[in-house]
């Protein structure tokens, strides 16, 4: 017996993660949509996604956030039909002193990292709850687990996102819809392309792809990626206040 393939959306599909992650949807002959802002990029994505099996790739232009969230999600159902999985997977780091001083930069950063994706999350959501069926994943961060003088402002965006998650898969709870939010450490991507990198605390974008894919069809509502980051922030949580202050992180 033949099984339709799945049908995918990835929001932010130009991101580093994302892209590894379509690959693993195509390989097992899924349906893509890839949305974001760069069309050429999303293109040239796509064209390598349907020789790695996908059985269909199509893109979608789309300024997250810019664009009304609810608006664009019901233009992609109208356009695509109804959606399997859902992946978002857009944000970024911005700069910390900068948002310290400049209250455009840190509402930026907001936007890109929680603003956005909790709007978007919410419609998914209520789309997933009617039809009782649909895995939202959402790419979070470990940086929301304790705020840190490095990037609090980005950490305080990411726990807001998972707090939303860990909510949205409450109100799935016995109805069919899972929700899930994945917290990488720290990953080498584009994205963290200024960065030392190196040791045993970084990943690889495929590490945390497999962790992702995972997400979409079992576990818990937080995954941590890869896996011993759950251990490490727990440890992190637990430092005092006092010594974790004189921490140069």
């Amino acid at each position: 017996m033949s099984h339709s393939p799945l049908r995918v959306l990835i929001l932010g599909a130009t991101s580093g993660i994302a892209e590894v992650t379509a690959r693993l949807y195509a390989a097992e002959g899924a349906r893509l949509v890839l949305a974001g802002r760069n069309a050429a990029r999303l293109q040239a994505i796509a064209a390598d996604l349907r020789l790695r099996g996908a059985s269909a790739v199509d893109i979608a232009q789309i300024d997250f956030v810019r664009d009304d969230a609810r608006q664009a999600w019901l233009g992609l159902l109208a356009t695509h039909g109804a959606f399997d999985h859902v992946l978002i997977a857009y944000g970024v780091l911005g700069d910390q002193p900068t948002a310290e001083q400049d209250s455009a930069a840190a509402e930026s950063i907001m936007a890109a990292n929680f603003t956005s994706p909790a709007q978007w999350s919410l419609a998914v959501a209520e789309d997933f709850e009617r039809r009782g069926s649909g895995s939202l994943v959402v790419l979070g961060s470990v940086a929301g687990d304790r705020g840190r003088r490095a990037n609090y402002v980005y950490g305080a965006a990411k726990a807001g996102i998972a707090a939303l998650i860990e909510g949205i898969a409450h109100r799935f709870a016995g109805k069919g819809p899972r929700a899930v939010v994945v917290k990488p450490g720290p990953t080498d991507t584009p994205m963290t392309a200024g960065m030392k990198k190196g040791g045993p605390l970084w990943a690889t974008a495929e590490q945390v792809a497999v962790v992702v894919r995972r997400a979409a069809d079992k576990g818990g509502p937080v995954q941590y990626a890869p896996a011993r980051w759950r251990l490490v922030m727990l440890i992190v949580r637990l430092i005092p206040s006092a010594i974790f202050n004189k921490m140069n992180l």
